[in-house]
C-alpha cells in the first residue's frame, strides 16, 4: 500500500508530466487530502477519487484527490495499480477542468450516466428476486 507520503510524491510526479496548456485556469493546483470521500448511500462501496472544484466564491478552480478512497479501493494492489489509477483520475478531473473552460458538459453527464447504470445494476438483481420464488433468506 501507498502511504501518505509517497502518493504525494507520485501525484507530483504525475503532475509534471500534464502539459501545462491543459492546466491553463487552474489556479488552486491539485490539492491531496487524506480523507476517503463517498457521496451515494445507495452506493456505500463507491468512492470518489477526485474532485473538480469549481469555487463560485473566487477560491479558484482547482482539483481534489482523496488519498483515503484510493486506499480503500486500492489497498495493498502494487505500487503500479496506484499509479495507473492516479494518472487516469487526475486526467479525468483534468478533463472537467478543460470542459468547463470550453463550456462542455460532456464528462459531468457521462460520470452522472455512470452512476445510474450502477444503480440500476444494483437494483436488477433484487427486483428479479421480488418477480421469482426465490428462497425466503435470499429476499430482502
Amino acid at each position: 500500500m501507498l502511504d501518505f507520503d509517497a502518493f504525494q510524491e507520485l501525484a507530483n510526479r504525475l503532475y509534471d508530466e500534464i502539459p501545462l496548456a491543459l492546466l491553463q485556469g487552474l489556479n488552486g493546483g491539485i490539492l491531496i487530502s487524506e480523507e476517503a470521500r463517498q457521496d451515494d448511500t445507495d452506493l456505500p462501496d463507491v468512492y470518489i477519487m477526485g474532485e473538480y472544484i469549481d469555487d463560485p466564491y473566487g477560491l479558484g478552480n482547482y482539483i481534489v484527490l482523496y488519498y483515503g478512497s484510493f486506499r480503500e479501493v486500492l489497498g495493498d494492489a502494487p505500487a503500479e495499480v496506484w499509479e495507473e489509477e492516479l494518472w487516469e483520475t487526475m486526467l479525468h478531473e483534468i478533463r472537467h477542468h478543460v470542459e468547463l473552460r470550453a463550456g462542455v458538459d460532456d464528462l459531468e453527464l457521462e460520470d452522472l450516466r455512470q452512476l445510474e447504470e450502477l444503480r440500476r445494476a444494483r437494483e436488477a438483481p433484487q427486483e428479479e428476486l421480488d418477480g421469482e420464488d426465490a428462497p425466503e433468506d435470499e429476499r430482502h
